[in-house]
Parts: structure tokens; C-alpha cells; sequence
């Protein structure tokens, strides 16, 4: 039953994602690559074969077969029909509202198509799912000509799913092939508006937004509105791709019976480099209990060396002994790596 304070967040009452017309996935400009802020798309891969021959589960069943790799299973998430396409937590958190197996793309497209599946497989979602090790060949004719280095290219497949607001580190260009859907997106300073969930147990690996879109609770998480008040949307067609800068939330929302997406997430940071949310961790670890005195000094150490850091912070220093104050290579970041877990290991 719905609160009577409640109100599904309305996608026309939000600001449109800005748009970029006529771009080309063989011609991406850099002004969208380089952007700070989301890039609407629309049509950037409208010219993909995959677009044209996955308009139905059917037809995307018979033309993704032809590039699966048969011996891999997919990890797939199912949830009944009371979670309403919402991947989340259990009301007392102690576990998530669906269930995840394994199975071969054939039998998720066989179930996917199935207009009267049990009440207990109403949703049916595939996460990011690398292209190259499970549909070898399917770039040949839909890729992206990306100027990254390493680019991780995924796939995400399912139905009338809700993935809650959540951020990616990378950069992140989401293609659209099949399916419509709607996504709202936040500027990294929202964090304290969008009262994100645990950082230990997530539903997919990134820390979610606990705030329902389709049924906010205001009371519970006030400070939404003032999110809603920054956010920007827009709705993905087939053949439409959207940026999603580093560190933004976005929540996205399948709106049709079967949705396929390719993703290419980018990080502008070397390789070699750590993961911030681990350094997040530690710091929950090292720093967050101490006292507030001894806690407010770290605090200045890490403007001092990390968050103001500049090329006067070792500066008097012999550049042959500076060590990972100088900046760092790959072979720098390997030793610190290594002083960290024997650290760590004590």
C-alpha cells in the first residue's frame, strides 16, 4: 500500500541530461569523453547490426546464439513478482530480496520469453557480463571506437528491472540495444541526499541509494527532495547511449519486457593504480574511531599529502629519496602495494 506521502519521482519534473545530436560510434567527439557532467547520445549506435536483429526476445535469442560461448554459465539474478523489478535488501536487511544461480544465455532468452513464468521468476536480470569472454565476435560489428586504454566492455540483460542509484568509479558510455530505459542521474556531492546503504553487503558490488523511486518515503529520507533538486534525466531508445561521468549516481530503470545494454567503462587513472573505495575502507579502519583530536590532525596529513598534494609537498627531498612521495610509476605503485599488505598482515 502506498504511503500517502508517497510519490514516484516523475521523470518530467527533473532536468533533461544535456544532448549531443549526429555523433557516430565510429566518431566519438571529446567533448562528450571529456565531459564533467552526463552526455545524452541519442543514436550514437542506432548503425549496429545487434540493434536492428534483437527488436524481440526471439530475434535476440537467435542472433546473440550465433557469438556465445557454450561451455560459460551467466550469473543470473530472479526475484518474484512482490519486489516489482527492484534489486534490493530484505526489510531487515539481513540478506537481498532476490536469488542468483547459474545458467547459459539460451535458457535466460528461453525464460525471458516466456509470457507466463512462475510468480517466483517474474523479474529475471544479467549484470555486467563481459562481451569478449561470452559473446566472442560480437564487437566485429558492434564496438565503440574508444581511445581508452583497456576499456572493460560488458553486457546487461533482463527485463523490467530497477537498479537503485549507485556510482561507478570509471568513466562509463551505456549503449542502448534493445529496450527502453530511464535513468536519473546525481552529482557526486549528493551523497548525503541519497542515504546510501551498506558498504559491506551490496546488492551488486557498489553502495546503493536506499530511497525507492517509484516509492520515495519522505519522511524517512527528507534530504531526497534536495537530491531531486540536482538530478538529471533522460530516456535511452535502442540505438541511444548516454555518459555517465566517474562518480556519478545514477539509478536506471528497464522499462520494457527485455532490455540489452553494452557498456565500456574507463578509468582516466593509470592501470597500476589502487581502487579509492579500498583506501575508503582503511580509512573506516585507521581513522574514523579515533578522537576527534587526534582524527581532525590525520585529517590535515591527508590534505597535506594526498588531497592538496602538489609538486612543492616533497620538494625538499632529494629526488633519489622520495619514494612514493615522488609521483608514482608502475613500479613505485608495486612496491607501496606490497609494503601495504605486509603492513596490512602484521
Amino acid at each position: 500500500m502506498d504511503r500517502p506521502d508517497a510519490k514516484a519521482v516523475a521523470a518530467e519534473a527533473l532536468a533533461p541530461v544535456k544532448a549531443l545530436e549526429g555523433c557516430r560510434h565510429d566518431a566519438l567527439p571529446q567533448e562528450a569523453l571529456e565531459s564533467r557532467q552526463p552526455i545524452h547520445l541519442p543514436g550514437l549506435v542506432k548503425d549496429w547490426p545487434a540493434v536492428a536483429a534483437c527488436e524481440d526476445t526471439r530475434q535476440a535469442a537467435a542472433y546473440l546464439g550465433q557469438f556465445w560461448h557454450a561451455d560459460r554459465r551467466l550469473t543470473v539474478f530472479v526475484g518474484d513478482e512482490a519486489i516489482h523489478g527492484r534489486f534490493f535488501y530484505k526489510p531487515d536487511f539481513s540478506g537481498f530480496n532476490f536469488k542468483s544461480g547459474m545458467a547459459t544465455l539460451p535458457q535466460v532468452m528461453q525464460k525471458l520469453a516466456q509470457p507466463d513464468r512462475p510468480a517466483k521468476e517474474a523479474t529475471i536480470y544479467v549484470g555486467s557480463t563481459p562481451v569478449d569472454d561470452y559473446l566472442p565476435g560480437f564487437r566485429a560489428g558492434n564496438d565503440l571506437a574508444l581511445n581508452a586504454e583497456a576499456p572493460l566492455i560488458s553486457f546487461w540483460l533482463g527485463n523490467a528491472t530497477r537498479v537503485s542509484a549507485h556510482f561507478d568509479f570509471p568513466d562509463n558510455i551505456a549503449c542502448v540495444v534493445a529496450g527502453r530505459r530511464q535513468v536519473t542521474l546525481f552529482p557526486p556531492e549528493q551523497l548525503p541526499n541519497l542515504y546510501i546503504g551498506p558498504l559491506h553487503a551490496t546488492p551488486a558490488g557498489q553502495p546503493i541509494s536506499l530511497v525507492d523511486f517509484k516509492n520515495p518515503d519522505y519522511q524517512a529520507h527528507p534530504r531526497f527532495r534536495q537530491a531531486l533538486k540536482a538530478a538529471q534525466t533522460c530516456t535511452l531508445a535502442p540505438g541511444d547511449a548516454l555518459f555517465i561521468p566517474s562518480m556519478w549516481w545514477h539509478h536506471i530503470e528497464a522499462l520494457d519486457g527485455f532490455n540489452l545494454l553494452v557498456n565500456y567503462w574507463w578509468c582516466q587513472s593509470p592501470m597500476y593504480m589502487g581502487a579509492p573505495l579500498t583506501a575508503l575502507l582503511h580509512g573506516i579502519l585507521s581513522l574514523r574511531d579515533l578522537a576527534p583530536p587526534v582524527r581532525k590532525v590525520w585529517q590535515e596529513l591527508f590534505a597535506h599529502y594526498v588531497f592538496e598534494a602538489d609538486e612543492t609537498t616533497a620538494a625538499h627531498i632529494p629526488e633519489e629519496g622520495r619514494a612514493w612521495l615522488a609521483p608514482l610509476n608502475e613500479t613505485l605503485a608495486r612496491q607501496l602495494r606490497a609494503d601495504l599488505l605486509n603492513r596490512l598482515n602484521r
